[in-house]
């Protein structure tokens, strides 16, 4: 009787939902396709794979490919690359969007919120390949250069120079990304209870002081969940901006591992060899990101799950 009860019960929500449950078919349908579907072909990884043998027909080689990976010369470097990157951009890629959303959170005027709101969204939208030529401004003859030789500074060809590439990368996805990044942080700072910040003023508290101890706290949750999605993604850096600005004169600080996965599964046809790496690399994230989540459920009261 009580299974009979709960299957009427789940019948009727169901019926009751019926429009809500069809919308979310289109979410699932693209999560199975294009994310649960290709997780099959990591089975290449283990094998010999031969286009004509096909997945199945390819024979095993187990963790060959992995080990012949982590004896590479290269191996290293772009660990070592990719970590670099990966922790620039939660070190300063990270705050910003939260800073900047801070900021604007103090403006009053709604007509001047709104307009530097649209402005600083619309780097998100602009194609990677733009943004990349936008940022080959730099180049002997760019922009930077014109402008620092106005105070006699020599031109530099700043993407010739390995020891440049790390800091252009992140102040061209700081650009890009801190505005549609901070919509999350200004969602949350739209709950802060008003009440509160009133009381501190009362109480006699400054800005900076209503920053510390009430809106900060306030969104805490959130900047702590969106840290730990970051350390889980802390090396997928963003590969088609690395793949457009890298040369092969700067491949010591530019080349990383899905540019390496690139060059060796599309351009040499290594598919087993590439997926190997690129599995590796979704391991490690992985790893980061269990630990992340620990550390987090452990000391505070935040986590994933």
């Amino acid at each position: 009787m009580v299974e009979n009860s709960r299957w009427l019960h789940a019948r009727r929500n169901i019926i009751r939902g019926k429009y809500l449950y069809l919308m979310l078919l289109l979410p699932i349908g693209y999560f199975a396709l294009f994310k649960y579907g290709p997780m099959y072909g990591v089975l290449i990884a283990f094998k010999d794979f031969k286009v004509y043998d096909g997945i199945w027909g390819s024979n095993w080689v187990g963790f060959k490919y992995f080990s012949q990976f982590l004896s590479d010369p290269n191996f290293w470097v772009l660990v070592k690359n990719t970590i670099l990157l990966g922790l620039y951009m939660l070190l300063f890629g990270f705050p910003a969007p939260i800073i900047f959303a801070l900021l604007i959170n103090e403006i009053r005027q709604k007509w001047y919120k709104k307009t530097v709101q649209t402005i600083s969204y619309l780097p998100h939208f602009i194609s990677m390949v733009v943004v990349s030529m936008i940022v080959t401004f730099v180049k002997e003859d760019g922009l930077i250069n014109q402008l620092t030789g106005v105070f006699g500074a020599k031109p530099i060809s700043f993407l010739l120079h390995a020891e440049w590439f790390r800091s252009i990368f992140v102040a061209s996805e700081i650009w890009q990304t801190v505005g549609w990044s901070s919509i999350i942080y200004l969602a949350a700072l739209s709950n802060v209870n008003p009440e509160e910040i009133e009381a501190s003023v009362i109480d006699g508290a400054n800005r900076l002081q209503q920053l510390r101890f009430v809106t900060l706290p306030a969104i805490a949750p959130t900047i702590l969940i969106m840290f730990i999605m970051n350390v889980g993604s802390i090396l997928d850096v963003s590969f088609e901006k690395v793949l457009l600005l890298q040369n092969s004169s700067i491949y010591e600080t530019a080349d990383v591992i899905s540019t390496y996965v690139f060059r060796k599964g599309l351009e040499g046809f290594q598919y087993s060899y590439a997926t190997a790496v690129g599995l590796f690399n979704s391991v490690v994230n992985l790893m980061f990101l269990v630990a992340a989540n620990q550390l987090s459920r452990k000391f505070g009261s935040t986590s994933l799950w």
